[in-house]
């Protein structure tokens, strides 16, 4: 039996008033951050071949199924409006394809060679990685796309919610993140999901200050596409820069980027 398929802790939940539900719930979200933290050495030793790949040109790719899948787009998606990046340096890819992030997309995660030819409509090279995630370790469509993967010569690794699951006897580098039974038997949606974008978060986040997207604790490189961040930009170059806010947000807009308009600051002092 699946820890993630084992019976909740909990029975006779239609029975509980509203007030019980939530405490429960919340009792249980609270186990999340003790499992995360255990894996820690395992996002590190991935993130430590990662961020050599990333640098010389490689990318990374995420691939899941339903909740899985969404949550490696959603990571994928934020990192070029947080780190001004290319779309294509974080790639998420669900199995039904884009139809699927909104709707399931029947039978779409039983395919095991799906991923894989997802993967290659973008192109591969041996310097790409490849994220597995699926609570279970079991979905075909992530063991196959990182078993082609790994085939092909690129860094493989997954996130997972069971101990030793088919998934991770697959690739180089497991993170089982083991939280125990769900609230609701078998709502990988909560803890496992939970727990998954932890992990993304973590592994995303660290990667792009290693490469140099983020500078002291500020997001220099973010993309200027709504107010709130051009305000929270200015911001940044008025306490980088000693500028009053209008000349601040002035040299911002013309220069498009905090990194670039801080350099234009300094560099025409000099």
């Amino acid at each position: 039996m699946k820890v993630t398929e084992t019976s909740s802790l909990y029975d006779n939940l239609e029975h509980m008033s509203i007030e019980e539900l939530l405490q429960n719930i919340n009792r249980e979200d609270h186990k999340v951050p003790e499992a995360t933290k255990l894996v820690i050495p395992m996002i590190s030793n991935l993130v430590e071949k990662l961020v050599p790949r990333m640098k010389e040109g490689g990318r990374l790719f995420y691939i899941g199924a339903g909740t899985s899948g969404r949550l490696g787009i959603l990571d994928a998606s934020e990192c070029p409006p947080t780190y001004g990046v290319p779309d294509d340096w974080v790639i998420g890819l669900i199995a039904g394809g884009d139809a699927a992030i909104r709707k399931a997309v029947e039978n779409a995660e039983d395919d095991p060679d799906q991923a894989w030819n997802d993967i290659q409509e973008y192109g591969f090279n041996d310097l790409d990685t490849v994220i597995g995630i699926a609570a279970s370790g079991t979905t075909p469509y992530v063991i196959g796309g990182v078993r082609k993967a790994k085939e092909n010569g690129l860094l493989t690794a997954c996130i997972t919610c069971n101990p030793d699951s088919p998934l991770s006897r697959e690739v180089d580098h497991p993170i089982e993140v083991v939280v125990g039974p769900e609230f609701v038997t078998g709502s990988t949606r909560m803890k496992a999901g939970t727990a998954q974008k932890l992990v993304l978060n973590m592994i995303s986040t660290t990667t792009m200050i290693k490469l140099g997207r983020v500078k002291g604790n500020k997001m220099v490189d973010m993309q200027l596409s709504n107010a709130k961040l051009v305000e929270r930009g200015t911001r940044m170059i008025m306490e980088a820069t000693g500028l009053p806010a209008p000349e601040a947000k002035d040299l911002l807009l013309k220069e498009g980027s905090v990194r670039k308009a801080t350099q234009a600051f300094y560099t025409g002092k000099k």
